[in-house]
């Protein structure tokens, strides 16, 4: 019974799963404690098997009035203490960030696309990294370029399935693959492999 009352004081939801102030807690604990083991007593002496109707109705109360004791102590404490303010908003920037990443894929997710995959060690690599970069800022909205570090990035080569560097790969705009070349490669020829499959650039050279 003793250890009934504990749980029921401990984990009341009107407690907020946890004791408010432990000595009240072991107070009221220890005087319905009290209480049970007098009317206990007094069952025995008197030979009566159950208790009676008024005893069960004090026993009521008593816990009443203790559940009423914590529920009070704990609005008390709840109206006294600041009240933290809760971080659950993301990062600013990041939200920013993950948009700007999300527009950019959404614009050019119906692009014709070039794909570098080299290192920025690599004396070709090197050689194409000013010719990607043309390639990005003139034809920017109708031509998707991708540089990707194979050396830094391990994962990627086998996702590629390449074994050289630089390896370009076109894709059309579903993502399909058109064509790959291995060694550096002229922007003269990126330009005129891409009027072969049929997109229209712009006419820009």
């Amino acid at each position: 019974m003793s250890s009934l009352l504990i749980k029921i004081l401990m984990l009341c939801p009107c407690s907020g799963g946890g004791p408010s102030n432990p000595l009240v807690l072991l107070a009221i604990f220890a005087g319905i404690w009290l209480l049970f083991n007098w009317i206990k007593a007094l069952t025995k002496s008197k030979g009566i098997s159950f208790m009676n109707k008024a005893t069960k109705i004090v026993i009521v109360v008593v816990l009443v009035v203790a559940v009423g004791t914590v529920l009070a102590l704990k609005q008390k404490n709840k109206g006294s203490a600041s009240e933290p303010v809760a971080a659950t908003s993301s990062n600013p920037a990041t939200i920013t960030e993950s948009n700007s990443q999300n527009l950019e894929n959404t614009t050019t997710a119906k692009l014709p696309r070039l794909v570098d995959l080299g290192a920025d060690k690599c004396i070709p690599c090197k050689m194409m990294a000013p010719i990607l970069e043309e390639l990005k800022t003139k034809y920017n909205g109708k031509l998707q370029v991708d540089f990707i570090d194979v050396w830094k990035n391990p994962g990627e080569a086998p996702k590629y399935k390449i074994s050289i560097i630089p390896t370009q790969i076109f894709y059309d705009a579903s993502g399909k693959e058109l064509f790959r070349h291995e060694g550096f490669f002229a922007k003269e020829d990126i330009l005129g492999k891409w009027k072969e499959f049929g997109v229209d650039l712009g006419g820009q050279k």
